[in-house]
């Protein structure tokens, strides 16, 4: 049951991220989401997932991780770069978030959210800025106004040449994130984040696991993800709600600490 992303979930005009013409990437589609996969990094370069707030089922977690055996798996990280480490795999569509609808679905969505092509290696362990990043949807579902309890939210890893390698894979040192709404089912507004755990990062030897420092959250404005990505996101820094509400360049980027952070970005202020 693969029906991918629907740009007209929120009755607003919406194009997703989407990389320049000549770069190779994989579409997958699956439940409620999309992937695009790039095949030389073996990571997503992106994803896209419908979220319907009002019809999101609570099913159990499962942690059933499986290659997607529609690409070769040598274009896809596997189990072998996170076995006997501190690695995470980190789920780039949050698990929860494509789990609405019939219950059939529910649970097709639930399975394909452990796609190991939905996954990205992250350090281990919890802080506090890292809670934020992970109940980022949960914040603008509440606070955002949005039509229906509808959102859309693009996620992924920063894909940089300097990105440690170890076992082969680039580690991201930077994961984005961007969140779309519409208040009134014709507008659209947008925020966007940026999850940083590059602090004490190394170059890695085959043998160790990447030195990685403290997460930290920050909200960006939306051109700043085109700009650290190369994906054409335009449309919707178009929507970005700290530019339509005269938030000062210099002020645009900001270090979330609290919920009410995240509130106040919301707001514009």
């Amino acid at each position: 049951m693969s029906t991918g992303f629907d740009p007209a979930f929120l009755g607003a005009p919406l194009v997703a991220p989407a990389p320049s013409a000549d770069r190779p990437v994989r579409v997958l589609a699956y439940t409620h989401f999309e992937v695009l996969l790039d095949p030389v990094r073996r990571l997503a370069l992106s994803t896209a997932v419908n979220i319907d707030g009002a019809a999101l089922l609570d099913l159990g977690r499962g942690d059933d991780w499986h290659l997607d055996d529609r690409v070769p798996e040598s274009e896809q990280t596997g189990p072998e770069v996170y076995a006997r480490n501190d690695l995470d795999r980190g789920h780039l569509v949050r698990r929860r978030d494509p789990v609405w609808g019939e219950p059939e679905e529910a649970r097709a969505a639930n399975y394909d959210s452990f796609c190991y092509t939905n996954a990205a290696p992250q350090a281990s362990g919890f802080n506090q800025s890292k809670e934020l990043w992970l109940g980022l949807e949960d914040f603008v579902l509440e606070y955002a106004q949005t039509s229906r309890s509808r959102l859309s939210v693009f996620t992924g890893p920063v894909l940089a040449d300097g990105d440690p390698v170890y076992r082969g894979v680039g580690i991201p040192r930077l994961f984005w994130k961007i969140a779309a709404w519409s208040p009134d089912g014709e507008g659209l507004a947008t925020s966007a984040y940026l999850l940083d755990q590059s602090e004490l990062v190394e170059t890695v030897r085959e043998s160790a696991v990447p030195g990685l420092g403290v997460f930290r959250t920050f909200q960006v404005p939306v051109a700043e993800i085109g700009a650290l990505t190369a994906l054409d996101v335009s449309s919707l820094a178009a929507a970005d709600v700290l530019v339509s509400a005269g938030v000062r360049p210099e002020e645009q980027r900001r270090e979330l600490s609290s919920p009410e952070d995240v509130r106040a970005g919301l707001a514009g202020r």
